[in-house]
Formats: C-alpha cells, sequence, structure tokens
C-alpha cells in the first residue's frame, strides 16, 4: 500500500473508532474487565460497617485500636488482539472486505483498552504468524497497531488458529483479556482453544460475510478458494445448487458455534454488512451484569 495512503486510512480510523471507543463505550469498557486481583493501599481506623476478617491486628495491637486494611484493585490489564489476515479476509461483498472490518474492530477495542490505561498487543496470523507487536500503551502505539493491520501483506493464504494460539502461550506468559478476530475457516483447533481459554480471558470475535452464506441467483459464475487457488464453475440458477451452497456453510457454522459453546466463551458475532458497534455494547453490557 502506498504509504500516503496508508497514512490516510489510519488517520480515517482513528478519527472513526477513537469516537466510538470514547462515546458509544466509555465506561462500558472498564466495568466489563474487572482487573485480576487486589493490592494493598493502607490501613486505616475501624469504621462501623467493615469487615473484621480485614482488621491488621498487628497494627490494632499497637495502636490499643482497631485498624483494618485497605486494598484497591489492580486494575491495569493487558489486551491481546488476535487477528486472521488470511486470504479468506480479503473478501467482502458489503462494501468492506473482513479484513477492514476486523482492522476496525481492533482499533475500537485497543482505543478502548487505552482509555483505561491498559496494554494492547497484536499476533497477526495466517498459516504463520504474520507479524508480533509486544504490547504497550499509549496512543502512538496502539496507532502503530492499526498501521500494522492495515499494511501486512501475509506471506501465507490459510488459517492456523491452532498455531496462533500455540504462540499466544509462548509470549503471553500472564493473564491477559485476547480477542480472537477471525471468520474461523480452519480445523482441529478446539484443544489449543481449551488451554488458552484456562489461561487468559478468551473472546472469540466471528466475522461472516452475507456472500458465505447464501448465494445469488445469478446463472454461471466461477469461484476461486481464497486459501487454496481451487477454482469452481457453479450454476447458481439450480436451486439445487443453491440450497446445496446454503446447507454446507450453516452446517459449517453450527459446528463452529458449538465447538464455542462447549468451550464456555462469550461469541461476539460481527458481519460486513451491518454495524459492529452494536455487537460489541450488547457484549460490554452482557459482561457488567454478570460482575
Amino acid at each position: 500500500m502506498d504509504p500516503k495512503e496508508l497514512l490516510k486510512k489510519v488517520r480515517r480510523i482513528h478519527i472513526r473508532t477513537s469516537h466510538v471507543a470514547n462515546d458509544l463505550f466509555a465506561g462500558h469498557y472498564h466495568s466489563a474487565f474487572k482487573g485480576h486481583g487486589m493490592e494493598f493501599e493502607e490501613v486505616r481506623e475501624y469504621q462501623p460497617g467493615d469487615e473484621i476478617r480485614r482488621i491488621d491486628w498487628n497494627v490494632t495491637a499497637r495502636q490499643g485500636k482497631p485498624f483494618v486494611k485497605r486494598f484497591r484493585e489492580e486494575r491495569e490489564l493487558t489486551v491481546m488482539l488476535v487477528v486472521d489476515v488470511s486470504g479468506s479476509q480479503d473478501f467482502g461483498s458489503a462494501g468492506q472486505l473482513k479484513r477492514e472490518l476486523a482492522a476496525e474492530v481492533g482499533a475500537t477495542l485497543a482505543f478502548s483498552a487505552i482509555k483505561n490505561n491498559d496494554k494492547v498487543g497484536l499476533i497477526a496470523f495466517s498459516d504463520r504468524i504474520e507479524r508480533y507487536v509486544k504490547p504497550d500503551k499509549g496512543l502512538r502505539h496502539v496507532l502503530r497497531v492499526i498501521r500494522e493491520l492495515l499494511a501486512i501483506q501475509a506471506t501465507g493464504k490459510g488459517t492456523d488458529i491452532a498455531g496462533a494460539l500455540d504462540y499466544l502461550s509462548r509470549v503471553s506468559t500472564r493473564r491477559a483479556v485476547v480477542f480472537l478476530i477471525s471468520d474461523f475457516q480452519a480445523a482441529h483447533y478446539d484443544r489449543q482453544f481449551r488451554v488458552a481459554k484456562r489461561r487468559h480471558d478468551l473472546i472469540p470475535i466471528a466475522i461472516t460475510d452475507p456472500r458465505e452464506a447464501a448465494l445469488p441467483d445469478v446463472g454461471l459464475i466461477e469461484l476461486e478458494e481464497a486459501e487454496t487457488g481451487a477454482r469452481y464453475v457453479l450454476d447458481t440458477g439450480s436451486a439445487t445448487v443453491r440450497d446445496a451452497f446454503a446447507a454446507r456453510a450453516a452446517a459449517a457454522r453450527t459446528a463452529r458455534d458449538r465447538m464455542l459453546r462447549s468451550c464456555g466463551v462469550d461469541t461476539i458475532g460481527i458481519a460486513t454488512d451491518r454495524p459492529y458497534t452494536q455487537a460489541l455494547l450488547r457484549f460490554f453490557r452482557m459482561r457488567e451484569r454478570r460482575q
């Protein structure tokens, strides 16, 4: 991509997604993702209503009156964006490629994170690891993450979710909030998914496009598999062909959803033909209610 055009795209996404993060999601992100522990802050004199178990008996004995320990939440989190940049992401029939939607959603989550002083990191993957950006804070860092997502020219075409999650386990030894953004057109990743779920707060974001679920009636068309290069000629004028295509797509979605539900994760579904903000907002509100 031309450097000037890349800069323009980064600026457009910055303006659009930072507005969403600051206005629409203000407060929801913080409430949805709590810190991972409590840190001692100070001792103070006991007041009616304080929990007895928080009495500091050593200080109480020295002072001759009860004192309690105060703690504060360890707020700082690490947010990892694990983003699919495989060949199938370069598809979109509704005015936006899946890859562009992934970058925009990732940017919104990243701006929400830095607004709460959290760190943000990136793993971009295809059938190999295409890019790793170590977690850090600040606007400049998030702009770098966005730039990397938009500029990556993946060397691989396939999708290896298992490999991406194995890599995550090596570079993220501490618990993190992990957004796995993909169309999940992959197989044999359930074991690695379960391992990552035990270690991290793992949240899959499944991207779809309407043309992946149903074919239009437009006669003979030639299709090419984005990740394998295989080509097919289909007669979309045949209701049997259209029904078979839709049934196959529905079966793949059902298998994916069944596996994710069995892992006990909350999946966010987004699509290229509708705004993603409502899906994220529903997820944040659901997490808030559980806290």
